[in-house]
């Protein structure tokens, strides 16, 4: 049995769902709201099971009978790849699987923290920051991540990163350009993500794990 901790708009959790889907697992989704009565996440129920107080988080309770909590997003998607293995997230060359590793954590290392929810809010409660110049800061963050992305895109051996199938990368992408889009991003300049997008967002795993399809959809 797995059980994801999740938010329907978290683009971590997000990434997590695409993953178990690409693999056509079946799982128990557990709401976790983000915002909702001071961010649910703080709850000391929610604190026992994971520390971080962040989402996803994964429970896997049938690996061999012991109970197995993974949390962050990048930490599932490698437990899910080796715990069940085919069909797999990422290439079996090395040199192409670590640049696959390489792209995912620029999104989600790199330009992911700079904009996701809880450094929005501080930078609205804490620092006073104005809509107007917070939602600057993002898309200026973004962009500059993309720029970036979309040069080391060229580097991969096909149109996605398993040649014409999506995996690991893709996990991520996907999220963080559907938040591009929520704040108004410039995507023209990107025409190589804007293919992977296109090539992944009507497949089932992908269009199944959109925010907008999930149980806590608001």
């Amino acid at each position: 049995m797995l059980t994801l901790y999740s938010y329907w708009r978290s683009s971590a959790a997000y990434r997590v769902r695409i993953a178990l889907n690409l693999k056509g697992l079946a799982y128990k989704q557990v709401p976790v709201h983000l915002v909702r009565d001071g961010g649910q996440q703080h709850a000391p129920e929610y604190l026992k099971l994971n520390p971080q107080g962040l989402v996803p988080l994964l429970v896997d309770t049938g690996n061999g009978g012991a109970e197995a909590r993974i949390a962050q997003s990048l930490a599932i998607l490698e437990y899910l790849d080796e715990v069940f293995p085919v069909p797999a997230l990422l290439p079996g060359d090395p040199a192409q699987r670590a640049q696959v590793r390489a792209l995912a954590l620029h999104i989600a290392c790199d330009i992911h923290p700079l904009n996701n929810l809880r450094v929005l809010q501080y930078l609205t409660a804490e620092l006073g920051v104005a809509d107007a110049a917070k939602e600057a800061w993002y898309r200026h963050w973004v962009e500059t991540g993309l720029a970036a992305l979309e040069q080391g895109l060229a580097r991969l051996p096909g149109r996605l990163s398993l040649g014409q199938r999506p995996g690991y990368l893709e996990a991520c992408l996907i999220p963080q350009v559907y938040n591009a889009r929520r704040f108004n991003c410039d995507l023209k300049p990107y025409p190589r993500i804007l293919d992977v997008v296109a090539r992944c967002e009507n497949l089932d795993a992908f269009r199944n794990a959109a925010p907008e399809q999930q149980p806590d959809a608001e």
